[in-house]
């Protein structure tokens, strides 16, 4: 039994402006499902050696929009202070039937259609999608057709899993938690360690230590279906040396409150972006 692969069911060209840190990450992961390197230009002033190497298989490198045209898809992958200035170039690779994928954090739908045109899709994602684990978020603007967003699912899909929303307001939260949050799970690690030493663990033991315990955490936390609080309560003993540490970061000045105002900050900046 064949299963179908959505993303080699899709037609046309897809143009790829940044190929960055996620960009890249993207564009791993649409090659490695199989779609074809020919299908896909990439707009890139400063393009990786990864990148670069892609181009004897057929991947177009900052090719001329006149070579190009209207493209199926524009996927915008850049920084919203460098979509500002980049965007009026890429309205040269829309046209009106061109869906528009943006993974820009802080810009709005209304903003990307302006400058760049066509029906446009807005997304989150998060780095976990370098290793095909990521978790991404998007909305559709209304004149995205069905096959449209179909297209778009597969593209995101290809680094991991997609959630769709309908509510353009909840995307500057969902920038703030799944977007902005591996960085504060890499603090964890990092300021775990840090403890570690100060308790009397060797550096080396400290970070490694503090590093598996996050990884492997976090994956039994996706394998499991029981509830995050479950599974800290079923570490946790009466009385024991969790519940200590644990009395510390669930008072009233601990985790709970730094998140609350971490994750407001962040939204509120997400939101500064599209001014």
């Amino acid at each position: 039994m064949t299963t179908s692969n959505p993303l080699k069911e899709t037609t046309g060209t897809i143009v790829l402006a940044g190929a960055g840190k996620m960009g890249g990450a993207m564009l791993t992961g649409w090659l490695s499902q199989g779609l074809d390197a020919k299908r896909v230009a990439v707009i890139e002033p400063y393009p990786s050696a990864e990148i670069s190497a892609l181009t004897p298989k057929g991947l177009r490198l900052n090719p001329a929009a006149k070579e190009i045209g209207a493209a199926d898809t524009l996927v915008v992958a850049l920084k919203p202070q460098s979509f500002r200035e980049a965007g009026p170039d890429l309205k040269r690779f829309a046209g009106p039937a061109t869906l528009v994928v943006s993974i820009m954090a802080g810009m709005p739908i209304a903003a990307i259609a302006q400058a760049c045109g066509g029906s446009v899709v807005r997304a989150m994602p998060n780095t976990p999608a370098a290793i095909g684990c990521g978790i991404t978020v998007a909305v559709a603007a209304n004149n995205v057709s069905a096959a449209q967003r179909g297209v778009a699912d597969a593209l995101l899909r290809a680094t991991g899993s997609v959630e769709w929303v309908d509510d353009e307001s909840l995307m500057d939260a969902v920038t703030a938690v799944s977007g902005s949050g591996p960085a504060y799970i890499f603090l964890l690690a990092e300021e775990l360690a840090r403890a570690g030493v100060a308790a009397g663990l060797p550096q080396e033991l400290a970070t490694k230590l503090a590093r598996e315990t996050v990884a492997g955490s976090g994956e039994l936390l996706r394998r499991s279906s029981e509830a995050s609080a479950t599974l800290r309560q079923n570490v946790t003993s009466p009385g024991g040396t969790t519940a200590a540490a644990l009395e510390v970061l669930m008072g009233p000045d601990g985790l709970q409150s730094l998140m609350t105002r971490a994750v407001a900050a962040a939204t509120k900046r997400s939101r500064e972006l599209a001014k």
